[in-house]
């Protein structure tokens, strides 16, 4: 990273977009945990919904889907609403913090170490 002319780049610039890079992706972060995002599995039969921080804050279950004989069936499609619901939020911070994540020279920071509530 050498200027023009020879000279030596200058830190204090270079620290200072480093600190705003770092502003940004905390504030992205904090919005992203506060996002909720819903999946739904059945055809609308469960629905789940997850923050942006993965999350699980709601559980909706259609009274109809729900057999007493066949406890399997509602334990798969509420793992698939939970599933689906996860995906949306890891694509929507993908979205989000990408361009963020990628400016500070590395890729996508692991879901698991954002240090956002709850993990």
């Amino acid at each position: 990273m050498v200027q023009p002319g020879g000279g030596m780049p200058d830190m204090q610039q270079i620290l200072q977009q480093a600190q705003q890079m770092q502003e940004q992706l905390v504030s992205a972060q904090q919005e992203l945990a506060a996002t909720e995002v819903t999946g739904t599995s059945g055809g609308g039969l469960v629905t789940a919904t997850v923050t942006g921080g993965l999350e699980l804050k709601n559980l909706t279950i259609d009274p109809q889907v729900v057999d007493p004989d066949d406890t399997e069936t509602l334990a798969d499609l509420v793992v698939a609403a939970v599933r689906d619901a996860t995906s949306n939020a890891q694509k929507l911070t993908e979205e989000k913090l990408g361009p963020l994540a990628g400016g500070l020279g590395g890729g996508m920071p692991d879901l698991g170490n954002f240090g956002l509530p709850g993990h």
